[in-house]
């Protein structure tokens, strides 16, 4: 699978959330504000997840239509890795 700029560029800012957390910590930031960035970051995992899941979905289905192949167990695979990311 081809990652477009756009998911990557959604790893990079969550880097970014990390680093900025991992120094909230070192600066003793009150509890509330490191878990309410880390639930921002667990926020943007999950929807990268789909991001990904959901496009490579989509290439594979136009893949096997193509093919002439049927669409039933790629579709399945992709809803047990969506399951299976919570």
């Amino acid at each position: 699978m081809d990652y477009n700029d756009q998911v990557k560029n959604r790893i990079k800012r969550m880097e970014g959330q990390l680093r900025g957390i991992f120094r909230m910590m070192e600066e003793n930031k009150d509890c509330k504000e490191v878990i309410t960035q880390l639930s921002a970051v667990r926020s943007a995992v999950d929807r990268t997840i789909g991001v990904i899941v959901s496009s490579n979905l989509v290439e594979c289905v136009l893949e096997a239509e193509k093919n002439g192949e049927k669409t039933d167990e790629i579709i399945k695979e992709a809803v047990n890795l969506l399951v299976k990311s919570r």
